[in-house]
């Protein structure tokens, strides 16, 4: 494979994953981190950017579905988890992308409620769903590169302009604060959804190629990906740091990036942007809602009513979601993404490790693992922390909310060793 055709499909991975509701995260991370933003970047893109170029990688192996990821768990299981996930994206980060074009794009402008923008956005959003226009996939060839190139305006305005000082943290734990951060980006179940069609695409441009050829370009390219995104991130993280004592200490999301795109960037390019973000977001509303349509016409028969039925429900949720602000999103993701993150994280690595380490017995007993010690997490994340603290206090990692992590690993260790002695 020649330098350029890793290169395209590196830009391919990279657009995949750099939503334009994820430009609103980063920016916080680093004003609220301040001298620690290299510290938020590293634990933000752990999460954000390897486990989703991972989730690539292992579908490169699989050259498969989203099925195929917990097949080895059990068919039953597997279909569950799909079920779960496409539940999730129409019910969550699909109405998100109309609460930030409210807030980046109507709210400075005008007094209109909340609750319009979403009716009018989610009704041209269901408009295209019905049609399948590929009119919006000719726009979003530009708008990732566009959004980009303002991006690093933005970046080095802010480091040439303003003096290099941060102020101190204001996180207990800035390093696990920054991974689960870096679930809200939800691009490792993007990997896992939309992963398959990527190497669908480069099969079928690349048919000459053997299936190691096509790995290791998948693996160049995404670590091209990776990088990109990783400096972004980091960039980002380090401007909101410069900002840090520009704005107040509570200030939103949403405000946060607008404060900073027009502190650098001045009215003409701040609106620019501000275009392209709403572009970007229609773009990934419209994606999520084709594709959780199209997986419920599939599981019907091919049916069009079912097709049609998906599309007007998931136009229907983003309404009654997307009227809120994007803060209240991101705390109402938060405990479904506290229990269905960690099982999309232990498939993803499984799928990547040798199939001798990841046997179905081992993918069974250690996502049942992560499945029971992911629940004290999500239980805590809905307000029962106290309540469960007594009978919880044990496990390694509670703290951080990553209590899982270490008793799927011992779980993964010992049915390996098992397994090798009764080999």
């Amino acid at each position: 494979m020649n330098k350029k055709t890793i290169a395209v499909v590196a830009f391919a991975l990279f657009s995949l994953f750099f939503g334009a509701g994820n430009l609103i995260l980063p920016p916080q991370l680093g004003f609220k981190a301040g001298a620690l933003w290299w510290l938020v970047a590293l634990g933000f893109c752990l999460s954000a950017v390897l486990i989703p170029i991972l989730g690539i990688m292992a579908h490169s192996r699989l050259q498969g579905t989203m099925f195929d990821f917990a097949e080895k768990v059990s068919p039953t299981f597997s279909l569950l988890y799909c079920y779960i996930v496409y539940a999730i994206s129409i019910a969550l980060p699909s109405p998100r992308t109309a609460s930030v074009t409210h807030e980046m794009a109507i709210q400075p402008i005008s007094e209109s409620s909340s609750l319009i923008t979403s009716i009018v956005y989610f009704a041209l959003v269901l408009v295209f769903v019905i049609n399948r226009s590929k009119i919006l996939d000719i726009i979003g060839k530009f708008l990732t590169p566009a959004i980009l190139l303002v991006l690093i305006l933005v970046l080095g305005i802010a480091t040439v302009t303003l003096t290099i000082s941060f102020g101190p943290s204001t996180f207990e734990s800035p390093f696990s604060y920054a991974i689960l951060e870096g679930y809200q980006t939800f691009d490792a179940i993007g990997a896992v959804v939309v992963g398959g069609v990527i190497i669908i695409s480069i099969n079928l441009k690349h048919k000459e190629a053997d299936y190691e050829a096509k790995k290791k370009l998948i693996a160049k390219a995404g670590i091209l990906a990776g990088l990109g995104l990783f400096l972004i991130y980091a960039g980002l993280m380090f401007t909101g740091a410069l900002f840090q004592d520009t704005f107040d200490a509570d200030i939103a999301r949403t405000a946060l990036l607008r404060g900073i795109s027009l502190a650098t960037l001045g009215n003409v390019a701040h609106g620019f942007l501000t275009v392209l973000v709403s572009l970007a977001c229609f773009t990934t509303a419209v994606g999520i809602i084709t594709g959780t349509a199209d997986f419920i016409k599939g599981r019907f028969g091919n049916s069009q009513k079912a097709y049609m039925a998906t599309a007007v429900l998931g136009c229907v949720l983003g309404i009654l979601m997307g009227q809120f602000n994007v803060g209240y999103i991101i705390a109402v993701a938060l405990p479904a993404l506290m229990f269905i993150y960690p099982i999309t994280i232990v498939l993803i690595v499984l799928n990547v490790l040798p199939e001798k380490y990841a046997i179905p017995k081992v993918f069974r007993w250690v996502v049942v693992t992560t499945i029971l010690f992911s629940v004290p997490d999500f239980l805590g994340s809905i307000g029962y922390g106290e309540t469960i603290t007594p009978f919880t206090s044990w496990i390694p990692l509670r703290e951080f909310h990553m209590g899982w992590v270490l008793p799927a690993l011992v779980v993964f260790i010992g049915v390996n060793l098992t397994q090798k002695k009764i080999d």
